[in-house]
C-alpha cells in the first residue's frame, strides 16, 4: 500500500478517519469517509489503511483493558458503517468479495462473550460474518456453511467437556466429504494451539486479536 503517492492533505484525512474510529467518535468518522469519497482519495486506502489499523489498535486496547466489550462492539458497528459508505465510491467491477466466516460455539456450551469478541474483530477486519450463537450442533455448523458458500468454520469452546465437539465438527465434515471446503478454526478458554493440531483444524485463536489475524493468514 502506497500512501506516498497522496498529497500530505489527503495523508491527513487518512490519519484523521484512523483516529476518529480509535476514539470511536461516528460523526466525525463518517463525515471525513464522506470527504475522502468527496476528495477522490481511494477508497481502498481508507479501507485498508485507516480502517484496518484502527481495528487493530481498537483490539490492542481491548486486549490490554483500555477498551471493554461495549467499546468494541461500538467500534465494529462504527467500521461496518465506514465501509458501506467508501464502497459507494468503489466500482462494483473492483470491490473485492468479502470471505465468510460461519462462527457459533459448539453443542452444549453456553458461553458466549468470548465468541462475540471474535465475531466483532473478524467484522471490523473485513469478513462477512454468520454468528450462529451458542450451542450449536455439529451438523447447523454444516448446514449454514453450506448455504452461506462460507469460507471458513470458527468454533469456540469455554468448557473442556464440550472440546469434543470442535473435533465432531470436523468429523461431518470429513464423512459428508466436504471438509477440504472450508477452513477450520477453533478457540476458546481451554483450548489450545496443541490441541487444534490433533483434531485437524487449521488455525487457533488465543485471543480474538489473534483469531482475526489467523482468519487473515488462513483465508488470504
Amino acid at each position: 500500500m502506497d500512501l506516498s503517492k497522496l498529497s500530505p492533505k489527503h495523508n491527513e484525512f487518512l490519519d484523521f478517519l484512523k483516529q476518529t474510529i480509535i476514539e470511536i467518535n461516528e460523526e466525525k468518522a463518517v463525515e471525513m469517509a464522506q470527504r475522502i469519497i468527496d476528495e477522490q482519495i481511494d477508497p481502498w486506502l481508507a479501507i485498508k489503511y485507516s480502517i484496518a489499523e484502527a481495528a487493530k489498535i481498537v483490539g490492542e486496547k481491548f486486549d490490554c483493558g483500555d477498551y471493554f466489550l461495549p467499546h468494541l462492539v461500538m467500534a465494529g458497528d462504527l467500521i461496518e458503517k465506514l465501509v458501506a459508505i467508501l464502497e459507494k465510491g468503489i466500482p462494483s467491477d473492483k470491490l473485492e468479495k468479502k470471505r465468510v466466516i460461519v462462527i457459533g460455539t459448539v453443542r452444549g456450551d453456553m458461553h458466549s462473550v468470548g465468541k462475540n469478541i471474535v465475531a466483532t474483530m473478524l467484522k471490523a477486519g473485513g469478513f462477512e460474518v454468520h454468528d450462529m450463537g451458542v450451542d450449536v450442533p455439529s451438523s447447523s455448523f454444516i448446514q449454514r456453511a453450506i448455504e452461506v458458500k462460507a469460507d471458513m468454520i470458527a468454533l469456540s469452546s469455554l468448557l473442556t467437556t464440550t472440546m469434543p465437539y470442535q473435533r465432531e465438527v470436523i468429523d461431518e465434515l470429513k464423512s459428508e466429504g466436504v471438509r477440504t471446503q472450508f477452513k477450520v478454526m477453533i478457540g476458546g478458554g481451554p483450548v489450545t494451539r496443541e490441541y487444534a493440531e490433533s483434531i485437524g483444524a487449521d488455525g487457533y485463536g488465543k485471543d480474538a486479536i489473534e483469531a482475526l489475524e489467523e482468519a487473515k493468514r488462513l483465508l488470504a
